[in-house]
């Protein structure tokens, strides 16, 4: 028997865009539309009213970035997850996203097939980046050969997964250890990587190649 389909909220200051959105997310047999808003402030209240499973969030409109209002997005409805859906394809863009709070980040060019495999991405709790802004991030950027290096096989696999948005628990279902395990190789990346946040782990597996948004570590064989 299907589950409940994923409640979306479509966030874009363009009628047409939202109507776009719309007609997409209508096609599919595992969504529904719940909510719609133009503008951050209402997102925010749209958040708070419907608790969305997935909202779908433009960057620039009036009265406010939705960049901005991000974090109390996520304040008023910790589970929703915010797929960024923006004509921006600058990585400082992604990057602000990420450490935001953002699920996902795609631009307008993107196929309506990727939108929709997007949505079920990031409701599936896992990190959605758009090719093209990855691929920029890749180009853009010269891998640190050493820092990388400093990373045991292991090491690098817990990075891996968890720029992937695995959480600790299913990372150790996957490795056959423990949590403590994981937590303990988590934190010896962060000492040798500095990276402390999630967004930071994302942010340096994008740009050393550690990360492509075609493919999910977990999922190998």
């Amino acid at each position: 028997m299907p589950g409940a389909p994923i409640r979306i909220a479509i966030v874009d200051d363009h009628a047409l865009v939202r109507a776009g959105f719309r007609r997409l997310v209508a096609a599919a047999p595992d969504m529904e539309v719940v909510a719609e808003a133009g503008d951050a402030a209402a997102a925010i209240e749209v958040a708070a009213k419907w608790r969305p499973d997935v909202m779908l969030l433009d960057v620039s409109m009036p009265g406010g970035s939705g960049l901005s209002a991000l974090p109390a997005i996520r304040a008023s409805s910790p589970h929703t997850r915010v797929l960024v859906v923006t004509m921006h394809d600058d990585p400082s863009y992604l990057r602000a996203a990420l450490a935001s709070g953002a699920a996902g980040y795609m631009v307008k060019t993107s196929g309506e097939s990727e939108l929709v495999g997007a949505i079920r991405t990031v409701h599936g709790g896992r990190t959605y980046i758009d090719v093209a802004i990855d691929a920029q991030c890749a180009a853009g950027s010269q891998p640190k050969i050493q820092a990388v290096a400093a990373l045991s096989g292991r090491e690098r696999q817990v990075l891996e997964m968890v720029a992937y948005g695995h959480t600790h628990r299913e990372i150790a279902e996957r490795l056959s250890v423990s949590v403590k395990s994981i937590e303990t190789y988590r934190a010896r990346v962060a000492d040798k990587l500095g990276l402390r946040t999630r967004a930071d782990v994302v942010r340096y597996a994008l740009e050393h190649g550690i990360m492509s948004p075609d493919r999910d570590p977990t999922k190998d064989a």
